[in-house]
This record gives C-alpha cells, structure tokens and sequence, in this order.
C-alpha cells in the first residue's frame, strides 16, 4: 500500500514500544525522514515547529530502534514499533502519554514483570547475535539446552527453599534467576517467548 500523505506531505506516526504495545509519542513523518528511517533503522520525525528533520536521541542519546513499521487501512497513519533506549518524552517520562484527562479514566500502564521479562528476553536475543566477550549469557548458551535445563532445575530448587526458609527480598531473587535461566532456555531452543504467551492464554480461556 502506498503512503497517502496529508497536504502538508505529512503522515502520523504513532510509536510504540515493540515489546510491551504501550504507546510512547505520536509525531509526524514525512517522504524524507520515512525513508532516514528505513535506512538507518532509527527513527527520524519532521519537526512541524522548526521545520527540520530530527533524529530521536541524536542529542540526548533516548534513541529508537526500529522493529517494525506498518500502515493503516487507509495508508495515512504508520504504528512505528521501537526498542527505546531510554525515555521517549523530553521530559523525562518513559511516555508522553502520562497526563491524565479530567473526568477519565488513567490510562493502565503494562505491568513492571512484564515490561522486564520483554527487556530480559530482547537482551538474551541480542547477546546471542553479538556474542560479547566475557558474557555468562554466551557461555551458558555455548553450552547447549541440556547444561541450562539443569540450571533451570537447580535454580528451581532454590526458589523452593527461599519460599520456605527466606526472606521475601531472598524469595523475589531467586524467582529471577529462575526467570533469567527460563529464557535462556528458550533462546537456546529456538523457542520465542509468546508460544508460552498463547499456552498461558489458552489456558486462561
């Protein structure tokens, strides 16, 4: 579908963070910065106030990574769907969505465990494609789906001890590296993460 722009040569461009859907800023694209875009695989707006491209981050280093892009029905809106590095408003919030409307609802924010399991699984996955030096994640990987399923055991059994002798604080650690070491599991498997998305939602059906 080709992009219909606006009579400005304009189209919204509605970012989203790729890994938790919630909404970070609505801006504006036009022919240039969409194509910037594609290129470079960070985001680049046209500024209807300064009119001038500008590059998310370029100065305050909370740059975009580009996962997906996609167009509306009607092909004058984009959902551009980014890994962020860092908050997406100029002032310091993670979304510039944050204030309320007076007489509504709040808007619901996506949970903290599953905004940091989706931060958890997207550095797995890219430490698997980096393979830096010295990384734990690399080397329990390097040594396949049979060392890290006895890790996920051992790491399984201490959480049963922390859930019965420990501290709440003890408990809550060792749940994360059970956690950690489940998704290293399914990396080293091949397995994405949201087939344990749709058993979860099968079940709850």
């Amino acid at each position: 579908m080709n992009v219909s722009w606006d009579d400005k040569g304009l189209i919204p461009a509605v970012v989203q963070h790729a890994h938790t859907g919630e909404v970070l800023t609505v801006a504006y694209m036009n022919a240039e910065s969409l194509q910037r875009t594609l290129e470079t695989g960070q985001t680049w707006f046209w500024s209807r106030s300064r009119s001038e491209l500008w590059n998310k981050g370029a100065t305050s280093g909370n740059t975009q990574r580009v996962i997906g892009l996609g167009l509306d029905c009607d092909g004058d809106a984009l959902v551009v769907q980014v890994e962020p590095a860092g908050p997406a408003c100029h002032t310091g919030e993670p979304t510039c969505f944050f204030n309320p409307v007076e007489g509504g609802a709040p808007l619901q924010r996506p949970d903290r465990l599953g905004v940091s399991l989706a931060q958890l699984q997207a550095t797995i996955a890219e430490r698997a494609r980096t393979r830096p030096e010295g990384s734990y994640t690399i080397r329990l990987l390097d040594k396949g789906a049979g060392k890290i399923a006895q890790k996920v055991g051992e790491e399984a059994s201490e959480v049963i001890v922390a859930a019965l002798t420990e501290t709440d604080d003890e408990l809550a650690g060792e749940v994360a590296d059970l956690l950690y070491h489940l998704t290293v599991l399914l990396q080293v498997r091949g397995l994405n993460p949201d087939a344990v998305a749709d058993k979860l939602e099968e079940r709850r059906k």
